[in-house]
């Protein structure tokens, strides 16, 4: 049987594994192997070695993934006379106490700074490794209950979750018909009644499900979103009226691109529970942190595209601008970062596209005044060449691809798809 091996040097790595490594040379007895190496009992050899120094740790003869007495006897031997994994342990005990499954606590180490290089330092190959053996030495009792399976988990109340994400694109549906029956009073009547339950529709949709985000959200990302919508639905009347010297009287309103939208809430609900579910699923079955950022990447990508698929599909039934098209993409992307853990990234580029269609409305009017004629060129310019809808399109386009940038990083972490 081979021997305990010597302690490596600690070579430069991060801040939160580095203290740990630093523990006087420790001696203890080679574990011997057997038959069926129990995961809860790990047995102390406690020898003094100079007065000066601290006992010796325990030495480990099974991890969490133990088969076997010969594959717990030579892990226990590759571990060596340190056990910097115990003082890890001890330093991370809340999160592994907590965590429902190792998933949850490579998440959180993570987020804390400790990477698959970190985790070779650990003598694990990498961080999910690390976590399994976390998960299984840490007692936790009955305080931690048992997390659905990969089946059960995703789908649970999805009829409930489906059904809000359909209630938007229903009311919607009813106002633009009451708008077409009726005029005058009346008319405004129903108007007004539709934005008032469209809004509570949205509201309801995105607390449920896979687009709930409990105490994630931004309060200002709410002010962003209704300015971005209200501009979908008059923003390029109004600058065609302040651009001839107006507005003199009610420019024109399209509600049909907001049907769109409203309609496809429900296939952003189903993409962000794609997206969710696949990620998890990738996270269980992953080998290294970089693994599972390489194969969630593409998996992000995919389902940006099939987002704006169906919402182009649907935008073509109700009245297709590229504007709308353009906020539907920034709407889901900046709803996906919110629930994974970046809602201030997600307001900011809510805040940039609604900066930027204010700002072209600014600059029309600043150009009125005396000497300020250049304010407006740039406006004019694209609105000449592309019409008014391009500055929404450019506005909210450059905005999503800005978060999409983000998130190809941000969502490809573990600790994004932790549960809340």
């Amino acid at each position: 049987m081979r021997g305990p091996a010597a302690p490596t040097s600690p070579g430069p790595w991060d801040s939160h594994s580095e203290a740990l490594l630093k523990t006087p040379a420790l001696t203890t007895e080679a574990p011997q192997p057997t038959s069926s190496p129990n995961l809860a009992a790990w047995p102390v050899a406690w020898r003094a070695t100079d007065p000066a120094t601290r006992p010796a740790t325990p030495t480990a003869t099974a991890t969490a993934r133990a088969e076997g007495g010969a594959d717990a006897a030579a892990k226990a031997g590759r571990r060596g006379t340190a056990d910097p994994v115990k003082a890890l342990m001890h330093r991370h005990r809340d999160l592994c106490e907590r965590a429902v499954d190792p998933l949850e606590i490579a998440a959180g180490l993570e987020a804390h700074g400790v990477t698959d290089r970190t985790a070779a330092r650990f003598r694990h190959r990498d961080v999910f490794s690390l976590a399994d053996e976390l998960y299984a030495r840490v007692p936790r009792g009955d305080r931690a209950p048992a997390r659905p399976s990969g089946e059960e988990g995703p789908r649970a109340g999805w009829a409930g979750w489906t059904l809000s994400a359909l209630a938007p694109g229903a009311v919607a549906a009813l106002a633009v018909a009451g708008l077409a029956l009726t005029e005058g009073p009346v008319r405004l009547a129903v108007g007004a009644a539709g934005v008032l339950g469209l809004a509570l529709a949205l509201a309801v949709a995105v607390r449920r499900g896979p687009l709930r985000a409990a105490g994630r959200t931004v309060p200002a990302a709410h002010v962003w979103t209704l300015w971005l919508l209200a501009y979908a639905v008059g923003g390029d009347g109004l600058l065609a009226e302040t651009m001839t010297g107006g507005p003199d009287e009610p420019w024109d309103i399209t509600p049909m691109p907001l049907l769109g939208l409203a309609l496809a809430v429900a296939p952003a609900a189903w993409c962000a529970h794609l997206f969710a579910s696949r990620a998890r699923r990738r996270l269980a079955a992953s080998r290294g942190l970089d693994d599972f950022a390489a194969g969630t990447r593409p998996l992000l990508l995919a389902t940006a595209a099939l987002h704006l698929a169906a919402l182009a599909g649907l935008l073509s039934l109700t009245g297709f601008t590229p504007g709308a098209l353009a906020l539907g993409g920034l709407l889901l992307l900046a709803r996906l970062l919110t629930v994974h853990g970046s809602p201030d990234t997600a307001a900011a580029g809510l805040a940039a596209a609604c900066a930027a269609e204010a700002l072209a409305l600014a600059a029309v009017l600043a150009a009125r005044l005396p000497g300020c004629d250049l304010l407006a060129v740039p406006v004019h310019a694209l609105v000449d060449n592309w019409g008014t809808g391009a500055v929404p399109t450019l506005a909210c386009g450059a905005a999503a691809v800005g978060l999409l940038a983000h998130a190809t990083a941000a969502l490809s972490r573990a600790s994004a798809h932790a549960a809340p």
